[in-house]
């Protein structure tokens, strides 16, 4: 599903660096690391009317990548939350927003790869925008698997939340000739790992199933689900799942910040039948909605 432009965010005050710009005057220099490198590390919040939702997850998660990627002087996240507030309230914006936390390393003196030539401390970029969940929660997405694998800790560690996403971008594209709504990605030995955008859980009777958080992102909206899964006896463990398993499944669906849980449907051109007639993801998708509100953080 391909998102149309709103017109409210025509007229954006973005964050760039130390100071908020229009959205036609936000740019970052071309000896800037994301520019040169892909050297950047990111994050994709929610803003609900009661806040933005599990930030401190969001905010440390950021921190982590940050640290794996020797970044210097990385900004505090009481630094970064007062940005945040001024954003928003720049933007006159506290609901239905969706906003791409970005990190840099920041700007070079000369070009090349070695991060001794960023010199001048990391670029905080918060861009908000109007914009309702990517996927249509309600009718749910179909996907084909991608011949293009996730990487794994041997290669580039999933846990490092980084802005250089080309090969999930190249599944993303095998999904659009597809006319599919995304693409699953498998690991390293062929089990499934995420779709090129979100988490993936399935379940079977009465158990819940994602696969292990080795080649996928560990996700802050998977780390809450299996919380829940844990908090209401719900059977739910981490395991490598193929897509003999997938297909089978009664239910099978995907959850991150900008897709919520979303049911899929069908993959490669599988359709997914609840045998069991267990309404797994309807359950956790009422007590998702149910302790949202607990996990919003007023800035």
């Amino acid at each position: 599903m391909l998102q149309k432009f709103d017109k409210r965010n025509e007229n954006l005050k973005i964050w760039v660096g130390d100071q908020l710009l229009n959205r036609n005057d936000a740019k970052v220099s071309v000896f800037d690391s994301v520019v040169q490198g892909g050297d950047a590390v990111w994050e994709g919040l929610r803003v609900y009317e009661e806040g933005v939702f599990l930030l401190d997850r969001h905010l440390n998660r950021l921190q982590e990548s940050a640290k794996a990627l020797c970044f210097e002087s990385i900004p505090s996240n009481d630094h970064i939350k007062l940005c945040l507030k001024k954003t928003l309230e720049a933007n006159k914006m506290s609901k239905d927003t969706h906003i791409r936390l970005t990190l840099t390393r920041g700007e070079k003196i000369t070009s090349g790869m070695d991060p001794r030539l960023n010199q001048s401390g990391p670029t905080l970029i918060i861009l908000p925008e109007w914009k309702p969940p990517v996927y249509d929660n309600e009718h749910g997405i179909s996907v084909i698997t991608s011949t293009i694998r996730r990487n794994n800790p041997s290669f580039l560690d999933s846990k490092i939340h980084h802005t250089n996403l080309l090969n999930n971008i190249q599944a993303k594209i095998q999904a659009n000739f597809a006319r599919v709504d995304a693409a699953l990605m498998l690991d390293y030995f062929g089990f499934a790992a995420e779709l090129n955008g979100t988490n993936i859980f399935m379940s079977k009777g009465d158990k819940v199933f994602t696969p292990f958080a080795d080649a996928c992102l560990h996700g802050i909206t998977r780390g809450l689900i299996i919380e829940l899964c844990e908090q209401h006896n719900i059977s739910c463990a981490e395991k490598n799942i193929s897509l003999t398993e997938l297909y089978n499944a009664d239910e099978v669906f995907c959850s991150g910040t900008m897709g919520e849980l979303t049911p899929i449907t069908a993959i490669d051109g599988r359709i997914i039948e609840n045998n069991s007639g267990i309404e797994m993801s309807k359950n956790l998708v009422s007590l998702f909605e149910g302790v949202r509100k607990n996990f919003c953080v007023n800035l």
